[in-house]
């Protein structure tokens, strides 16, 4: 019975070492991905799928690195649609 009660506490105490140890890096490599897509190739109104070092432009056309036709950046397009000029709305101000 001595032996099954330090095998169950090693267990628990290996179980709570690997969930805390596991959940450490998470904060760290989300900041990192968002610092990391603040580039033209991430930003422009039309991206390379492939995000090419030096990509991106204002216009349509193909990735001066790879070839790959440009394709409109879905978040360019959201941020555009959600920003407004507040002094024109009727009713209340900003």
């Amino acid at each position: 019975m001595k032996n099954f009660k330090i095998i169950f506490l090693f267990i628990a105490l290996f179980a709570m070492g690997t969930v805390l140890t596991s959940c450490g890096d998470g904060a760290a490599k989300s900041e990192k991905a968002n610092t990391a897509q603040q580039g033209k190739e991430y930003t422009s109104a039309y991206i390379c799928p492939m995000h090419c070092d030096g990509s991106g432009s204002d216009a349509a056309g193909k990735c001066p690195t790879c070839g790959m036709d440009y394709v409109a950046n879905d978040k360019k397009k959201k941020e555009a649609e959600h920003s407004h000029d507040h002094n024109d709305h009727d009713g209340h101000n900003h």
